[in-house]
Parts: structure tokens; C-alpha cells; sequence
């Protein structure tokens, strides 16, 4: 008999899940409090308790072939950084290829989940939801939590004295829809994460100024990389995972800031990061040079007081006239439908085995999916986590003892902050290829590059120096996909699908930059033995 299986929220953790519970033989029932699917990246004009929301022009920092589900690529003709309503029409897409609809109870709200009376022995919960004013409650073998964590917004008011006294408009970027009715404006955008930095170039197209207040600085980088391919496509490969592995952190440091002010210089523009060798998740903004440059966005230092109408900041410099006030200051996380003793939320943490289980449960019958920040796209890390929960409820993969587990929990702990820092804006993140290699060795799906190597040198050779994308986890073991290896191949190809649109002549197969360095290695190697002769 199929396990009846728990999904809350229908964003894209929830459709994952309930594809994986379906892919094992689970029974699965999502509960999703809104009339529809796809969680934070399903724009609304207005905002909702409970719900994430984002500005109209939200648009992906992670490609479409870094994002994708791992059975299923985008279309080839989508664009490579998708805007909202583009990633929201390809979870439609997937939500029907496999069939996931039925599974969904809108309009729903979970009011509690709690453990069963006979728990210690059959791992079941009693959820209890809410739907068109009636209460209902049913016993499920497990629960998948689905509900993210960017709709309870963070505004820290005790740390900006005489905020009270403002007389202009203050709110949480939560708030922001679009640049509509700030034209000539004074901005205020206090927080430099990708949202404050999205707002505020926005803005400056047409307000008269716009500040934004960094604490601590950030490293801001493009969406476009080497040879015009999408950053994370290059970044995000083994080689180079395994390169920031086995260098000594000194090098490791080095080489990050060289590459971030490879693009502008950080410290020029009054950005560099407090504390640089932290890798800190960076700013995905193609604008915000170009808007400092041109001086309709200036950086500021922390604000220290405000008054009636100005911002006074740290380093003794004043702002007059400000009429709005943005905090882009992040969000916080809570359950409110889950009990203390199961999810713990403190200074902004939770104390979860590999971010998913907590340690403490007798049964393994209950986890967080997609409750995580990855320095990449959370959709595939979402997925291999579900991928690896719903064998766990089928009891085909075990967990370790308690005490196993929450020595990982602290050590895991210990080397976020070494890496990562101790922001609370920090607490969520881990490196993104060695997690998705950890959670695809907990299924048996991490590719095998010693057998590939004889096998398929060619594919082995594309994995270990190629992007490092969600199709690699499903060349072997559970829920293998026959067309992996053709995704993996064909790659390149919808990436510059959606930019071929002019056609053009054929040209050389003998790239003149290539010839280029060839003829500057030659001229290098002539140099050297003239100056040996000559001396």
C-alpha cells in the first residue's frame, strides 16, 4: 500500500515534490493556500499575507539549462534568464507534461501539523487545513514542507533611530510592484541583496536621486560571462568546484577577488565588501555600474539616524529632502503551523539535518524541501532533495543515528560561517555543486567519472570541465533518464538558440581570436630566446 505523503505549497519545491512522490509510487496531496501555482515567481499586483511576492520585473539570476528540472529542459527558443511570467509558463508546461494538477488542493490553508498519538511506531502526522471557511484534518505517513522562505519580511526599525520622526513613506521592498508614482523622487534603498539593487536601478531610471545604504559592501557581478555564456555556466563547473576545494584558502581568497573586479574595480565605486575573502552570494546586476557611472544611483554607508526629512549616515555625510525609504532588507523565516519542537526557528536558523530532516524524530517521516540558499539555481537543488526525501519515506534510504546527524548539523554549521560569514542573510547557504553531489551520492545518482573515463571519456571530460547542470543526476541510478546524456551534449545549443535571431553568413571554423593567441604565444616564445641570445 502507497504512503499517503503531505506537500505544502504549490511553488516550485512543491511541484518537485510531488513529481518525486509520484516517480516512487507515493500517494501525494499538496495543499496550496492560493488559487494557483508557482509560489514567489507568480507576480500579483497585490500583496498577500503569507505569500511571497516580487516586482514586476523580476527576472532569474540562474540560466534556463542551470535551472531546469533534470528530466525536463526548457524550450530551446526561451530566453537564457528568464522574466517571471516566462519561468512561471514553463511550470505550467511541467505541471501538465506530468500530470501534477490533480494532486493540488488550492485555496487551502494548513492550520497544523502534528504528530500522530502512535508516532514512536507509525511515523504519521495529523494535518489539520482550512478551506472556503471548514476545517478538515487528515492522517498522512509523511509531510514535505514546501513553503520557502521569502514571505515574512525583515525591517530591523530598533537599528534606524528616529524613524518614527520620518515624514515620508517607508516600506519593506515586499512592497514594491513596479516604478510607477516615484518620478522626481528623493529613494532611500537601504540593503544591497539582489532585490535592493534591482529596485534601485529601476528607480533611478526616473526618480530624481536615488541612494542605496550598504553595511558592509557586496561583490556585484553580470549575468553575462566569458565568451558572452551565462555566468553560471561557466562558474558552476566540477573543475573549478574542485579548484576552490584544494587551494589553499589564501589562493582560493585571491583568485575570487580577482574575478570579481575583473569586471569594474569594487573599490572604485565605494563597493568592495567589509570583509571580501567572505563568499558572500553576489549581486546579479548588469545595471549598476552603468547607473553609478551616469550618478543616478550613489553609494552610501550605514544609516546611523533619521530625521524628519534626511538620512544621516555613519561616515558624517547628510541626505536632505528624502521622501521614500525602501528597506530591502531581507526576509525571516517561521512555521507557523508546525510546532516549536519540531522546527525551531532561532536568530534566523533551523536545526536541520543536510537542511532537510530534523535529528531529533523517532520516524523519518518529515522534511523541508527547498528551505536553503545555494551559491546556484535552489530548482535543482530542490529536486535532488526531493528526489532523496521521497526514497527515504519509501524506506529504500536510511538516515543516520541522531547523534550522527547532529554532529553533522554542528560541523556543517562551523564551516558556513568560515565561508559564508555570520550575516543573517547568510544562515541558508552552502556551496552548490558539493551539495548536489552529497544529496545525488545519498540516492546512487552521482555521476561515476572512474568508470566513465573508460567508458565515455567524452562525456566524462564534458562533465568535470562542462556546466555543471541538473541532467548529470539522472545519467545513473534511481529514476534514470535515457535522455541525459543527449541534454548534457545539446546544451550549448539552446543556450544560443534565443540569440540567433538575425542570420548571418557563414563564417571561418578558425576563430580569428584563437589565431590571435596562437600568434601572441609564438611572438612570446621569440622574445624569450632573442633576450637570451642578446644577453
Amino acid at each position: 500500500m502507497a504512503k499517503k505523503v503531505a506537500v505544502i505549497g504549490a511553488g516550485v519545491s512543491g511541484l518537485i515534490s510531488l513529481k518525486c512522490c509520484v516517480d516512487e509510487g507515493l500517494e501525494p496531496t499538496c495543499f496550496e493556500r492560493t488559487e494557483d501555482i508557482g509560489g514567489v515567481w507568480r507576480f500579483k499586483e497585490k500583496v498577500e499575507d503569507g505569500r511571497a511576492s516580487i516586482y514586476q520585473s523580476v527576472v532569474t539570476n540562474t540560466s534556463k539549462e542551470m535551472s531546469c528540472f533534470s528530466d525536463f529542459p526548457m524550450p530551446e527558443d526561451f530566453p537564457n534568464f528568464l522574466h517571471n511570467s516566462k519561468l512561471l509558463e514553463y511550470f505550467r508546461i511541467f505541471a501538465k507534461k506530468f500530470d501534477l494538477l490533480k494532486y493540488i488542493q488550492f485555496q487551502t490553508t494548513v492550520l497544523s501539523v502534528r504528530k500522530c498519538p502512535d508516532f514512536s511506531s507509525s511515523g504519521q502526522w495529523k494535518v489539520v487545513t482550512q478551506s472556503n471557511g471548514k476545517e478538515q484534518s487528515a492522517v498522512f505517513d509523511a509531510v514535505m514542507v514546501c513553503t520557502g522562505h521569502h514571505f515574512l519580511p525583515h525591517i530591523p526599525l530598533k537599528s534606524f533611530p528616529g524613524i518614527e520622526r520620518f515624514k515620508g513613506q517607508y516600506f519593506h521592498s515586499r512592497q514594491y510592484k513596479h516604478p510607477d508614482g516615484f518620478e522626481g523622487k528623493r529613494i532611500l534603498v537601504i540593503g544591497m541583496g539582489n532585490s535592493g539593487s534591482d529596485i534601485a536601478v529601476e528607480l533611478s531610471k526616473n526618480a530624481a536621486q536615488v541612494f542605496i545604504s550598504t553595511r558592509h559592501g557586496t561583490w556585484v557581478m553580470s549575468r553575462v560571462s566569458e565568451d558572452g555564456y551565462p555566468w553560471d555556466s561557466v562558474f558552476h563547473t566540477r573543475f573549478r568546484s574542485m579548484l576552490r576545494n584544494v587551494l589553499p584558502r589564501t589562493v582560493v581568497k585571491w583568485m575570487i577577488e580577482q574575478q570579481m573586479n575583473r569586471w569594474f574595480n569594487h573599490e572604485n565605486y565605494g563597493l568592495e565588501p567589509q570583509n571580501k575573502y567572505i563568499m558572500k552570494e553576489p549581486v546579479l546586476n548588469d545595471d549598476v555600474p552603468s547607473r553609478l557611472l551616469c550618478g543616478a544611483i550613489k553609494v552610501k554607508s550605514t544609516v546611523k539616524e533619521l530625521t524628519e526629512t534626511s538620512a544621516i549616515f555613519e561616515d558624517g555625510t547628510v541626505e536632505e529632502n528624502i521622501d521614500v525609504i525602501i528597506f530591502a532588507t531581507g526576509y525571516s523565516f517561521s512555521f507557523p503551523f508546525l510546532e516549536d519542537s519540531l522546527v525551531k526557528v532561532e536568530n534566523n536558523m533551523v536545526s536541520l539535518y543536510k537542511y532537510i530532516f530534523p535529528a531529533h524524530l523517532e520516524k523519518s517521516t518529515f522534511a523541508c524541501i527547498g528551505l536553503i540558499q545555494p551559491l546556484g539555481s535552489i530548482f535543482p537543488t530542490a529536486e535532488l532533495q526531493a528526489r532523496w526525501v521521497t526514497r527515504v519515506f519509501k524506506g529504500l534510504c536510511h538516515l543516520p543515528s541522531e547523534r550522527t546527524m547532529m554532529m553533522d548539523i554542528i560541523k556543517r554549521n562551523e564551516k558556513r560561517i568560515d565561508l559564508f560569514g555570520e550575516s543573517q542573510s547568510q544562515t541558508l547557504q552552502t556551496n552548490y555543486v558539493d551539495y548536489l553531489d552529497e544529496l545525488a551520492l545519498e540516492i546512487g545518482a552521482k555521476p561515476d567519472f572512474c568508470s566513465l573515463l573508460f567508458k565515455d571519456p567524452k562525456l566524462a571530460v564534458r562533465l568535470f570541465f562542462g556546466p555543471c547542470n541538473s541532467y548529470q543526476y539522472r545519467l545513473a541510478g534511481p529514476g534514470q533518464w535515457e535522455g541525459a546524456r543527449s541534454a548534457i551534449f545539446t546544451q550549448k545549443q539552446r543556450i544560443l538558440k534565443p540569440l540567433k535571431t538575425r542570420v548571418l553568413k557563414d563564417s571561418s571554423n578558425f576563430p580569428v581570436s584563437f589565431l590571435l593567441k596562437i600568434l601572441g604565444l609564438l611572438a612570446a616564445v621569440v622574445a624569450f630566446f632573442c633576450q637570451l641570445q642578446w644577453s
